[in-house]
């Protein structure tokens, strides 16, 4: 027991630290706050979810404790901790049958389990975040006006811009953004999660071969639902739109998976993989090609046949 408890110590203490980084609200601090569930993920996958759970409430209370404000407690749970156990946990759940075969929890439910995570956490937020429409028009005002400054004659005529348009977009799709982002965050912390826990002979489970990533059947009706939803007025709005961005990027990591699937008798399978991560790292938006093979995929089966990867178990 004391080995598991110095090691929850050791990964709440990891954690707390970045995301004690928040309170800088320095371009690099989103970054490091983004990794605060990795720490409690490699313990629950290396250790036990035990060691996990108790980490992520020695961080909670370490943070409210350095900062004096008990509010952190609920920010680092809901943020960081409590995901961060919950899809160690899952990932090392498993069934066996009288023949001794083990079915582990498939990776396609851990990735929608990113979604609605990323979602639930961008929409509480939401919700408890007013601001201030005239604020926000005045801040991105002041905000293009020192653009144009900046690049003098070759900077955009801003003055012709309806503020309070632009303004409606930015808020329209920032949040969907925002929840993308997340789920992109907790589908790596938890691939290099199991990775750090294989390298150190602590994996429990046989590393699945994520080519194979397939998305629960529901997964295209919940998807559809949300992008539904995006169009209604008001919270339902809201609500639809975080749920479709989180979606968006759960079906663009099934379009890589699908690339990495079809490419296999490639020679120059390298060179593809290579340049689709490329582009989608330097221009973020053919991630909607990716997004649409993913949804493709779902509907044709591009992985299936005889010398296709079998499918995973959903």
């Amino acid at each position: 027991m004391m080995p598991v408890a110095l090691m929850g110590l050791g990964a709440g203490a990891a954690s707390a630290l970045l995301m004690a980084t928040m309170a800088t609200r320095s371009p690099l601090s989103l970054m490091l706050v983004l990794l605060a569930p990795l720490p409690i993920m490699i313990a629950a996958i290396g250790w036990t979810h035990w060691a996990a759970l108790f980490g992520a409430v020695a961080a909670a209370l370490a943070l409210a404790i350095a900062f004096g404000e008990p509010l952190w407690i609920p920010i680092y749970l809901v943020g960081a901790g409590l995901p961060g156990w919950w899809l160690g946990y899952l990932a090392l759940l498993a069934r066996g049958d009288e023949d001794g075969n083990v079915e582990w929890y498939p990776v396609g439910r851990l990735v929608i389990w990113c979604v609605a995570i990323s979602a639930a956490i961008v929409i509480v937020v939401m919700w408890n975040v007013r601001i201030d429409e005239d604020q926000f028009q005045a801040a991105l005002k002041l905000a293009l006006e020192r653009v144009a400054k900046e690049y003098g004659a070759s900077a955009p005529d801003f003055t012709k811009m309806d503020v309070k348009r632009v303004g409606e977009l930015i808020a329209s799709f920032v949040p969907p953004a925002t929840a993308a982002m997340i789920t992109f965050a907790y589908a790596l912390n938890l691939y290099v999660a199991g990775r750090v826990a294989g390298l150190s002979g602590r994996l429990r489970r046989p590393w699945p071969d994520l080519s194979a990533l397939r998305f629960p059947k529901f997964a295209p009706a919940a998807f559809a639902a949300a992008l539904a939803l995006w169009f209604m007025p008001g919270l339902p709005g809201m609500a639809g739109g975080i749920v479709s961005g989180a979606f968006i990027m759960a079906y663009a990591i099934l379009g890589f998976a699908v690339l990495h699937d079809i490419t296999r008798n490639l020679g120059i399978r390298p060179l593809v993989l290579g340049l689709a991560y490329f582009v989608v790292m330097a221009a973020v938006w053919p991630v909607f090609f990716m997004t649409m093979l993913g949804l493709a995929d779902s509907i044709f089966d591009f992985r299936k046949g005889p010398a296709a990867t079998p499918p995973a178990t959903t």
